[in-house]
């Protein structure tokens, strides 16, 4: 033990002298009187106050050490904030529940502190993104800026997307349950892959999934009684009126591939329209060719694609740049040429615009229409700029929510993968499949596309998915967008209303995620329609019951046909840069 002691003495005596001070087991009261337990780290010559930024997590602070040390030897005190009820804070942890009025008592009293000059500021992604926003919507006056990236927005993008639940979130309340990281637990994908299929394969109501797992001590069962945006949910979004109040520079970072895009996409879109003018100058969004974690750290690789080198943006260094400017009075960061920034995938270069809507100046419209069918990739039907002249053209397919053949059974495939091919050639007929002609020029392809689908079934409810591939002209196929939808909510997220059986239905896909491409010349594009089907969804029965509740017993089988007729138009519109 001695000689351990002695090695571990000289080898930290090789070390640099660290230039960073910290205050472990900093206790923050909120307002109810539970203590939140932050780490504070300062930089170790300090002669003057300085601005303060934090982040509030609920995956322990420990977890984010390297980022206050790097912000702590760049001119700022850095606060690790573990959310009540996790790490080493006081109270009980219910997700999303008390973050906007912790928030707001955090840079209350972080501003009142002796190493503090009164300007606070955020930093994090993905639930710390959120934490972010839900703090700006109580508007503490010592606010400063917020820099959220990945922001999960509540009721938007999780714990349901278009009311519909995935195993997933069960797997994230184990990773967050009781007070330790957890992260072996969540990490082990063949213990969940597992139960998600027991459950799948079982046809046991989705409401079980928390005893299949083992941990019935979350809130679970509660999130399952609001499958859709109401009271519970909109007190963890910001109100028009609290966006129109907002008052400080934004910079909000998300993905072309990051897993919760719709709510970083959400928040900004929703300041552009309630913002005073003067604010929305002073938001600005960065959209990178990242995934999830890449909106923090970048990667150049993601799910099977490969990006430029450009594509590798130092953020530390961006928001150590954006702290300066907007609370050192520093420069503008020399990125932030424009309002809105966003990478071209196939040039691989960095473009701007002044906004969203102008970031594409043409729509292309692509018509769905086949002559012998849209049953899989060899059979497929057509997207054609021509609108269809027929009369009563459609095609059919099938989904059966008790079909558990292998390759119905791991439908979704590889959820990391962008490149994967098995999806779209084998639907085992649950599912539509239209390609475009070969393009004749490179073109370019930038925000979100939508979808128009006349759709009539036999059921009351079921889910639909689409997703839109790039097929290159050497076979291989690049996955760019995608949407998925259910019916009983085609007009409104919050009033669920059942389909007529047999009524010819339009559903608007607006939901896709946003994404910027040069598609090449020779490439086709590949719009796929199906119902899901998969262990990584809540499984519909299409009962037109609580989806949550049903089981095998319920199940129906849909009769689905999709109509692309004179009068009942299906089609795909295009947002195209320099485009006709």
């Amino acid at each position: 033990m001695r000689k351990i002691l002695l090695l571990t003495i000289l080898a930290f005596s090789t070390l640099p002298a660290q230039d960073v001070d910290l205050l472990w087991g900093v206790k923050i009261p909120m307002r109810d009187g539970v203590r939140l337990n932050a780490t504070v780290f300062k930089p170790k010559a300090m002669p003057a106050p300085l601005p303060v930024i934090f982040t509030l997590t609920p995956y322990i602070a420990d977890s984010y050490e390297d980022r206050a040390s790097y912000f702590a030897r760049h001119g700022y005190v850095f606060a690790l904030v573990d959310v009540r009820g996790r790490g080493n804070s006081e109270g009980d942890f219910e997700p999303f529940a008390n973050e906007a009025r912790d928030g707001y008592d955090i840079v209350e009293w972080l501003a009142r502190q002796p190493w503090s000059n009164g300007k606070i500021a955020m930093w994090g992604g993905s639930y710390a993104g959120f934490d972010q926003w839900a703090t700006l919507k109580e508007h503490p006056p010592h606010l400063a800026t917020i820099v959220p990236a990945a922001a999960a927005a509540a009721a938007v993008d999780f714990p349901f997307y278009n009311g519909m639940f995935g195993p997933y979130i069960i797997q994230w309340l184990t990773f967050t349950s009781g007070k330790t990281g957890n992260p072996k637990q969540f990490g082990d994908s063949t213990f969940w892959t597992e139960k998600f299929r027991e459950r799948y394969t079982r046809n046991l109501p989705f409401r079980e999934l928390d005893q299949i797992v083992g941990n019935t001590s979350t809130v679970f069962q509660k999130w399952l009684d609001h499958p859709q945006p109401d009271a519970y949910w909109d007190a963890m979004y910001p109100t028009p009126e609290q966006f129109a109040q907002i008052d400080i520079p934004i910079l909000t970072i998300t993905g072309h591939y990051d897993g919760d895009q719709i709510g970083a996409m959400h928040y900004y879109r929703d300041h552009m329209r309630y913002g005073s003018p003067s604010a929305r100058d002073r938001h600005y969004l960065i959209v990178g060719p990242w995934d999830h974690a890449g909106t923090r750290t970048p990667n150049r690789e993601v799910g099977g694609l490969k990006f430029g080198e450009a594509s590798m943006l130092d953020l530390n260094n961006l928001h150590r740049e954006w702290y300066d400017w907007t609370m050192k009075s520093g420069p503008k960061p020399a990125f932030l040429k424009q309002r809105v920034a966003y990478y071209l995938v196939g040039p691989e270069e960095w473009k701007y615009a002044a906004s969203l809507e102008t970031v594409a100046n043409s729509t292309r419209t692509l018509f769905l229409r086949s002559t012998c069918g849209a049953s899989d990739a060899l059979h497929s039907g057509s997207l054609d700029p021509e609108r269809p002249m027929e009369q009563m053209a459609y095609d059919r397919y099938v989904y059966d929510p008790l079909d558990l053949r292998p390759g119905a059974l791991e439908t979704g495939g590889n959820p990391n993968s962008l490149t994967d091919e098995t999806e779209p050639l084998h639907l085992f007929g649950d599912g539509l499949i239209y390609h475009s002609a070969p393009f004749e020029e490179d073109t370019e392809i930038n925000g979100y596309v939508h979808l128009v689908a006349s759709i009539a079934m036999d059921v009351p409810d079921t889910d639909f998915e689409a997703a839109l591939y790039e097929m290159l002209p050497n076979g291989g196929s690049v996955f760019l967008t995608g949407d998925s939808l259910r019916a009983r909510y085609r007009e409104s997220t919050r009033k669920p209303s059942p389909v007529d059986p047999g009524q010819i239905v339009k559903y608007d896909f607006r939901g896709f995620t946003w994404f910027s491409r040069r598609i090449a010349k020779g490439s086709r594009l590949r719009l796929m329609l199906r119902s899901p089907n998969s262990i990584f969804l809540e499984k519909n029965y299409n009962s037109g019951g609580a989806v949550a509740s049903e089981s095998g017993k319920d199940a129906r089988i849909a009769h689905i046909s999709l109509y692309h007729d004179a009068e009942h138009a299906s089609y795909l519109e295009l947002p195209v840069a320099g485009g006709r």
